[in-house]
């Protein structure tokens, strides 16, 4: 009796999961991701008109620069009995502006797009003006007017964005917020100012 010999014994790979609806196979995102690759953090798959997005982020931008201005001069020309702790007020609110103008800018960039910080066409782009202010109480109130301008303004931009841009959204989001606190600040400020 001859021994046969063993059957090799075959181990089968796991089958691979079955993707949920609305998600893309491994091999489809692999494939995409190698497609336009110039075009960076933006693929297939984003679905907001990014020239319209640039063009509201670039008006963003030049808001957030008026109010930096506009923040820097009041800090430097506050005088009087408050000045002291308002002006500490317009250099925090001066510093998270620019901060903003920063997100902004870096976003624009991600999103094939050029920042445009022409100060020749700053004023005419921003959504807030650039108010002096008479004194101490027309600084803060004219500072209250322009985060009003800037709430709006990001509220309608997320609202337009909707899901089409989720990290676009996120960052105005996020802006939203300060500037609501900032708001809040002014607001609380002249709710209990005394003196001119």
């Amino acid at each position: 009796m001859s021994k046969q010999p063993a059957a090799k014994k075959t181990t089968a790979k796991p089958a691979a999961p079955s993707q949920p609806a609305g998600f893309t196979d491994r091999r489809t995102l692999r494939a995409n991701a190698r497609k336009s690759i110039e075009d960076g953090a933006i693929t297939p798959t984003y679905s907001a008109d990014r020239k319209t997005v640039i063009k509201l982020l670039n008006e963003a931008l030049a808001t957030e620069w008026v109010c930096v201005l506009r923040y820097y001069r009041h800090y430097y020309m506050a005088k009087g009995m408050l000045a002291d702790a308002v002006k500490a007020e317009f250099l925090e609110h001066a510093q998270q502006e620019q901060a903003h103008a920063g997100m902004l800018a870096e976003r624009i960039v991600q999103l094939g797009g050029e920042p445009d910080l022409n100060p020749d066409t700053l004023t005419d782009r921003s959504h807030a003006e650039y108010k002096e202010g008479g004194n101490l109480r027309d600084m803060v109130r004219e500072n209250l007017i322009a985060e009003r301008i800037a709430i709006d303004s990001y509220r309608e931009m997320i609202n337009f964005i909707g899901d089409k841009d989720t990290t676009t959204k996120r960052i105005l989001e996020h802006i939203l917020a300060q500037e609501e606190d900032h708001a809040d600040d002014f607001a609380d400020m002249l709710d209990g100012w005394i003196g001119e």
